[in-house]
């Protein structure tokens, strides 16, 4: 993950962790909350970068999202 969405993920937890200390849930419970979302959502993403380089490893076309093969896209770059 871009070190810009980390922080977005960051800030976006922690507005939730707030919104549980003004639903009366006491300070621990929020942070412990708060910190398994925030691991869930890592592991989450992990796994699923994990298997799409597993299935795709050499990427996808920008243009047409067709798997690369030997290093060209087989539609795009047989066009001129």
């Amino acid at each position: 993950m871009g070190a810009k969405r980390e922080w977005i993920l960051i800030a976006g937890i922690l507005f939730f962790m707030i919104g549980l200390l003004g639903a009366g849930l006491p300070l621990i419970y929020s942070v412990l909350i708060a910190v398994a979302i925030y691991v869930g959502i890592k592991a989450y993403v992990g796994r699923k970068n994990l298997k799409l380089q597993k299935e795709i490893p050499e990427g996808i076309c920008v243009h047409c999202g067709a798997k690369i093969t030997g290093g060209k896209c087989p539609n795009c770059d047989g066009i001129k």
